[in-house]
């Protein structure tokens, strides 16, 4: 089954089991009607969770498990990803991606160098910056038309105009 990371566990919240989950979606929409959800422990464990409550907060969501019932057992989870099945995402148009299949990929030049690997996103504002770290350190790619000439998820791949100053 192929699993999609849509928050990480930072803290317990209050004395009941809650879990305070620092969301990766951009927007909550997704959070609407879950029923359960995945958890992938530091060492890659992973276990099915059903929902018990769960409330968006901002860049946070509260989280109540079913079976999670003191700080304790709460406590252990901390640290925690979660995660749930791809197949519940909506089909995005086209040339625009999640996040996650954007992390990982090898960027290139136009002229086939490899500049190195894309380790993160920020937003900006205006639009997302990916941080691609390599040979020769970190270069920051804008995600915009002029800079990013083909993105190809399956090769894993991302081919980059660099503009001037990068």
């Amino acid at each position: 089954m192929d699993l999609f990371v849509l928050g990480k566990i930072v803290k317990t919240h209050g004395l009941r089991g809650c879990l305070k989950v620092l969301s990766f979606l951009e927007s909550q929409n997704i959070l609407d009607g879950l029923d359960f959800v995945y958890l992938e422990s530091s060492s890659g464990q992973k276990s099915r969770h059903k929902i018990k409550k769960l409330n968006p907060s901002g860049k946070f969501f509260f989280l109540e498990l079913n079976g999670v019932d003191n700080v304790e057992a709460a406590q252990a989870l901390v640290g925690s990803q979660l995660l749930f099945p791809r197949d519940l995402l909506e089909v995005l148009p086209e040339d625009e991606y999640y996040w996650q299949d954007i992390i990982g990929l090898d960027a290139y030049t136009t002229e086939g160098r490899h500049l190195g690997r894309i380790e993160s996103i920020f937003p900006t504002g205006s639009n997302d910056v990916y941080v691609c770290r390599g040979d020769d350190g970190e270069i920051l790619i804008p995600a915009i038309a002029d800079a990013i000439v083909r993105i190809d998820l399956d090769g894993r791949r991302m081919t980059v105009k660099l503009l001037e100053g990068l």
